[in-house]
């Protein structure tokens, strides 16, 4: 495993353990499959296990795993402030408080605002006495480092860069998001500055893996060097030394084992012309299929009409990157034959969603066009029987 300097000379692996998609079993989280993963990943060199106080389960199932593995030394945690979710100091502080008990541990080393989204929301943080309180924590050891997480455009990423004297920051970045998000021109300003980068969407939500029209998988598939898909979206991350720590949502012991390979041996400078025009190749073919440019983060959701974005918006791409009946089959599945039904014809249009959308889609009018195509008179019928016959 590799591992690049933050700026108090602390050591991270290339590659982060992203604890967000751990496999789920009936209303939580399959403990025992993400314990044999999350130790497999330590072993293999990963020290840097990034979670949150909004994924289900995920703070509590990583506290467990590290106590009973007695490995919390090992590791360096991040979490994130739900600022979003809170009114006052007080609030924070318990939310601190629960978080500390959920990893079963005493300090945070690696803490962010969650999605911070500009300058407005942080100079309210501000006025309710942030500065103060992190202030303290840093100074108890309570907190070891302070940044934020970002989903936004560049301009507004560079000044909230400048707005405080930050430890890293963490931004959405891969090879189709080079000039949006932060994109290059926010990582190389923050690195610039001193600032450590994590990255988080280096497959956009797997979208870069499972979601490639097929003329761009037989682009893979003709690599010379035999190269995944996966592995070339990494290397291209690697290759750039202002990358800290790239964060992989990883939930097999075959994904863990490949990206940690790909860890071992992507050095920055490594990446030839050729692969440079290998993922150019790869940009335009995804750019003549993708309808709408949804990661799959989840912070539409919940929707007050009960619709499944997500799940929306990964079967209107299917159709046009894999198959339409096949991506219509997994939409009826997925959004029909459940006992509360979340088809994309249930949306009220309130707008919450967009509202908290990273990546600033306009969600009422793209779930509109994925009715029209996915919802068809078929998929009517059967989500009509499925109700009438009780057949979840």
């Amino acid at each position: 495993m590799q591992y690049r300097k933050d700026r108090k000379g602390n050591e991270l692996s290339v590659l982060g353990y992203g604890c967000m998609r751990f496999t789920r079993k009936g209303a939580g989280i399959d403990l025992e499959k993400a314990e044999q993963e999350l130790m497999h990943a330590i072993d293999l060199g990963v020290n840097y296990l990034d979670t949150a106080y909004i994924y289900p389960g995920s703070e509590a199932a990583v506290g467990e795993i590290l106590y009973k593995n007695n490995c919390r030394d090992k590791v360096y945690l991040a979490t994130k402030l739900p600022h979003y979710l809170i009114k006052s100091m007080e609030g924070i502080e318990k939310t601190f408080q629960e978080e500390l008990r959920r990893l079963k541990t005493d300090h945070i080393d690696y803490y962010l605002m969650h999605m911070l989204t500009d300058t407005t929301t942080w100079e309210k943080l501000k006025r309710m006495g942030i500065e103060g309180w992190i202030a303290g924590k840093l100074k108890s050891g309570a907190i070891r480092n302070i940044g934020f997480s970002y989903h936004g455009h560049t301009g507004m990423f560079k000044q909230l860069i400048d707005v405080y004297e930050w430890d890293f920051c963490q931004i959405q970045y891969n090879y189709m998001d080079e000039h949006s998000q932060a994109g290059r021109e926010g990582l190389l300003y923050a690195a610039g500055k001193g600032i450590p980068v994590i990255i988080m969407e280096p497959l956009r939500g797997g979208r870069l893996v499972d979601l490639l029209p097929k003329s761009a998988k037989l682009l893979f598939e003709q690599d010379k060097g035999r190269r995944t898909a996966a592995e070339i979206a990494f290397r291209w991350l690697y290759n750039q030394p202002e990358v800290t720590c790239v964060l992989s949502g990883m939930n097999s012991i075959e994904m863990i084992t490949e990206n940690a390979r790909t860890a071992d041996n992507a050095f920055a400078g490594h990446f030839s012309k050729e692969d440079e025009l290998l993922v150019e190749q790869v940009k335009a073919e995804i750019h003549k299929n993708v309808k709408v440019s949804c990661t799959g983060c989840g912070y539409c959701m919940p929707c007050p009409a009960g619709v499944d974005i997500p799940v929306t918006f990964r079967c209107y791409n299917e159709m046009y990157s894999e198959s339409k009946s096949g991506a219509r089959k997994e939409y009826l599945q997925c959004t029909a034959f459940r006992k509360n039904q979340s088809s994309a014809s249930q949306c009220i249009a309130c707008g919450k969603c967009e509202q908290h959308c990273p990546q600033q889609i306009a969600i009422r009018k793209e779930l509109k066009a994925a009715v029209k195509e996915l919802e068809t008179l078929p998929y009517k019928a059967a989500r009509k029987g499925v109700a009438l016959f009780k057949l979840w």
